[in-house]
């Protein structure tokens, strides 16, 4: 198994936050997490993001307790995307650069401009400033600066929530390119019917339980 999370729980304050969540996901699996607001979804893909520790059970990536793992190679592997993602810099450039500067390696403009394209974005966008980027070309550009090193797994916490139909579209097409081409493990938090058709597995969350899906 690519993720196991075992009896995996979060307590804050004595209120429990989730509870005994039992998880067996596959390299290559396209899940999806529904559930109302507030039952604990982002919460799961946080403790997967190794953002936040569990208070009780135990989350393996490849075998490995993620505790124990070098914290900066598995962000890398695992990628966490959210709604509202924070741009770096004056440019669309300064945030596509930025996963090449923290491998000290040489920014690669053809790899930037071929995912540029790839999103619907040519390449002049490399010099757009990004405060006069729209709600989902800012969300393409965060979603291509987390994607641009094929990271193992994609956490996607309603990354296209208020986005128009072609941002979705958009979005949605560079997320199953992933999963397709790369066999990266989708896990997404959404509420979007088209999305929630796209997974190969449904699971649903209710007041920090797991109530379908995964296993028991």
């Amino acid at each position: 198994m690519q993720f196991e999370l075992n009896d995996v729980g979060i307590t804050r304050e004595n209120k429990v936050i989730i509870s005994n969540i039992n998880l067996a996901i596959t390299k290559g699996d396209y899940l999806t997490i529904i559930g109302p607001s507030g039952s604990g979804k982002s919460t799961i893909l946080k403790v997967m993001a190794s953002l936040t520790d569990p208070t009780s059970g135990l989350i393996k990536y490849n075998g490995q307790n993620i505790l124990t793992l070098n914290p900066i190679n598995y962000r890398r592997e695992v990628s966490y995307c959210v709604q509202q993602p924070t741009l770096f810099g004056d440019t669309v450039r300064d945030n596509l650069a930025f996963p090449f500067q923290i491998r000290k390696i040489k920014f690669d403009v053809t790899k930037a401009e071929t995912l540029l394209q790839e999103a619907h974005m040519d390449a002049s966008y490399l010099d757009h400033p990004i405060e006069n980027l729209s709600g989902g070309e800012r969300q393409r550009i965060a979603l291509l600066r987390n994607i641009i090193f094929k990271p193992q797994v994609l956490l996607l916490d309603e990354v296209t929530t208020g986005l128009d139909y072609e941002n979705k579209a958009i979005i949605h097409n560079l997320i199953q390119q992933m999963n397709v081409d790369h066999q990266t493990t989708i896990i997404q938090i959404t509420h979007d019917e088209t999305e929630i058709t796209q997974a190969k597995q449904i699971i649903e969350v209710n007041d920090g339980h797991l109530v379908t899906g995964g296993h028991a």
